[in-house]
């Protein structure tokens, strides 16, 4: 329905779908891949921990998208530790009973009851049982679990003060009851502690195992926990990779490579990076920006129908439509290439639609070849610059793509910095990262990047050829490792003075045989960026594959509620699509909802607001919208059905937070909020 209501270029909508729904499964189906792997590189340690932990053990994690997380570690000691494992988190477990009763339901799967319910509130949360919770209710003691725990293991409770074997020299090690704090800074630590000295009695008679969560620092245990308490714990740490490194992994997965057609301009993507950066650090979030990118590059882009393999690309060219080619002669890259092109050229481009559609084929291949050929550029550029002190073009490859993305990369004045620390590189350093530009070329199918490679496995055939005993002294043998040095000096003058300092040694000496090498060396890497890290929207027809609005990515992650919720009491057309709610001025109809017409009215009000008064208003409007005779004595009177939509108008303003009641007059309410969206 997307799709097709409201849709641009209807007429292939069904096929812009179905490319973008088999375009996102492709994706998603990589992105699992990769954070099974992000999960697994600490998982494995944590899993071969638990199967071999002593009593009572406390593990520290620090993760992005921890509910998911915490979800799959639960769902992975379930199918290969124990199938007796308990998360809960601080909100829930505000004192100890609760903490208790929510261990033992989740452990038992049945209804815990405690000797004090306070709280009918949590009776609530219970409406949607189980058939396994329907059972008789026990008493929430760890005497309960135990007995539980026997029951379910059918093993007796081992000698008091007997260490358990690890499973490697008993096969009948009992399975270990493991807890997970998914929060633990959120805590109460009077609780905490409570539980664990509570926990600590019933050691000989339960595998206790818990897990912390923790996001600050392994620290933070020592904090909450006496020394008393921690040390009834054996603590292991299980570090995993930070969320940047876990962004970095899923941008060179789903981004950085020409598998996938579609692609994000500069300011969209910044725009994700700038949300996971300063909001959420969520790797999930920025992922499902990239879906709504997609989604809305295929429902507003009707060429992209062309967002697809080659071979689909070039079989969709021909099957366009006459105004899905005056569409193409719309796009601002197709006129650029038009103006570019010889007038006989021209008229053809602009007249004749089979001739169109047959440049447009070469045009598609000719966007596929850039692709295919930027991005081992790019890579090749990043291991390059990643070297150098200060990170002149970024430390990340994402920031590189950023400035590739903008403008072109040679003009920026941090690439000329750049290129000139590149050529005071020694030979060991300089040799070492074209060997690591040379691997990576070695896995590109692309013709003109195999002739790269041919290239650069020459010159550094020529550096290993090298004789590396020089007559007449060089700058190499005053300088051992300049860039080596320039790390240390890590203030901008003292890099600035360095650096002019070699320029004036190396005007006033003869290049070594290596100094003209490398030189060479690096044209040539310049050559490659010239070739290819020109910006995309210098290729024709990019508009087909590159997603370019950042405020409609902007508007949906990062939402303001409170110009959400003003906008649609204001304009409740652009929500509910009614005509008869459409208006011209910018008023609201009067027959338009009842919070709507309040809201309206509330605006013109100052800052105490007479309820009265605000109710003969309302009275008012709704009457003409009634359709009563405005002469007519019942017009604008108040009755009850009036009155009982007025205070329920009035209670979801009060409860959205625009009016509040007031002590200074009973009869007066307060507004809250001042501006319109």
């Amino acid at each position: 329905d997307y799709f097709t209501d409201g849709c641009e270029g209807a007429e292939n909508s069904e096929v812009r779908f179905k490319l973008c729904q088999d375009l996102w499964d492709k994706i998603k189906a990589d992105t699992e891949v990769t954070c099974q792997i992000y999960s697994t590189c600490y998982t494995t340690g944590l899993i071969h921990f638990v199967c071999l932990a002593f009593p009572v053990s406390s593990v520290g994690v620090n993760v992005p998208d921890h509910d998911m997380t915490f979800q799959s570690l639960s769902e992975l000691l379930q199918q290969s530790v124990t199938p007796h494992v308990a998360s809960v988190q601080a909100k829930e477990c505000g004192a100890l009973k609760h903490l208790m009763k929510r261990v033992l339901e989740r452990l038992m799967d049945t209804v815990v009851t405690v000797d004090d319910e306070e709280e009918e509130g949590e009776e609530a949360e219970q409406t949607e049982q189980t058939s396994a919770q329907l059972h008789k209710s026990v008493h929430c003691s760890l005497g309960t679990l135990c007995d539980w725990y026997n029951t379910k293991t059918k093993v007796s409770t081992g000698t008091p003060g007997k260490k358990r074997s690890s499973p490697a020299k008993d096969e009948q090690q009992q399975p270990p009851v493991v807890i997970i704090f998914k929060d633990l800074e959120a805590f109460n630590p009077r609780v905490l502690q409570d539980f664990i000295l509570i926990c600590s009695r019933y050691i000989e008679r339960l595998p206790l195992m818990f897990i912390f969560g923790i996001a600050t620092a392994p620290s933070t245990i020592q904090h909450m926990l006496p020394h008393s308490v921690s040390s009834l714990l054996c603590i292991e740490l299980f570090q995993s990779l930070s969320c940047t490194q876990h962004l970095a992994t899923v941008i060179d997965k789903l981004i950085l490579t020409p598998k996938f057609p579609f692609k994000l301009n500069g300011k969209a993507m910044q725009v994700l990076i700038s949300i996971f950066l300063y909001h959420d650090f969520s790797v999930r979030n920025f992922i499902k920006g990239i879906q709504l990118a997609l989604l809305e590059h295929f429902h507003s882009q009707p060429l992209s129908v062309l967002c697809c393999r080659k071979k689909e690309a070039l079989l969709h060219m021909t099957q366009l439509s006459h105004r899905d080619v005056e569409r193409i002669r719309q796009l601002l890259s197709f006129k650029r290439y038009v103006e570019k092109q010889e007038q006989q050229e021209q008229v053809n481009l602009l007249k004749d639609d089979n001739h169109l559609k047959e440049v447009c084929q070469r045009l598609i291949k000719d966007l596929n070849k850039y692709h295919k050929n930027y991005y081992p550029v790019l890579r090749c550029l990043h291991t390059l610059t990643s070297s150098l002190p200060r990170y002149p073009l970024g430390k990340q490859i994402r920031e590189l793509h950023l400035i590739c993305l903008e403008k072109n990369v040679w003009e920026n004045e941090d690439y000329q910095t750049a290129m000139k620390l590149l050529r005071m590189l020694a030979k060991d350093e300089l040799i070492t990262l074209l060997q690591r530009c040379a691997e990576t070329l070695q896995s590109v199918k692309s013709k003109k990047m195999k002739n790269a490679l041919v290239q650069l496995e020459e010159l550094l055939t020529k550096f290993k050829q090298l004789d590396t005993v020089e007559t007449a002294p060089t700058v190499e043998e005053s300088f051992t490792s300049p860039v080596k040095n320039l790390q240390k000096k890590t203030d901008l003058f003292q890099l600035q003075k360095t650096l002019l300092e070699m320029n004036e040694t190396r005007r006033s000496k003869k290049l070594s045989p290596f100094e003209v090498l490398r030189n060479e060396a690096l044209d040539f890497i310049d050559g490659l960026v010239r070739s290819y890290l020109s910006p995309p929207e210098s290729q024709t027809l990019n508009e087909v594959c590159y997603y370019s609005s950042s405020a409609t990515v902007r508007r949906h992650l990062n939402a303001t509620p409170r110009t959400s919720i003003q906008a649609a009491l204001s304009s409740p057309y652009y929500y509910l699509q009614n005509d008869n709610l459409k208006t011209e001025d910018g008023s609201v109809s009067n027959a338009a909802p009842d919070i709507c017409i309040a809201y309206k009215l509330h605006l013109e009000c100052g800052r105490l607001i007479n309820l009265y008064d605000w109710l003969e208003a309302y009275a008012t409007v709704v009457s003409a919208a009634e359709g009563n005779d405005p002469d007519s004595d019942n017009f604008g009177k108040v009755d009850e059905v009036k009155h009982a939509r007025f205070i329920q108008a009035v209670s979801e303003l009060e409860f959205l937070g625009f009016i509040k009641s007031t002590k200074q007059k009973t009869d007066h309410v307060a507004r809250l909020t001042w501006g319109g969206c």
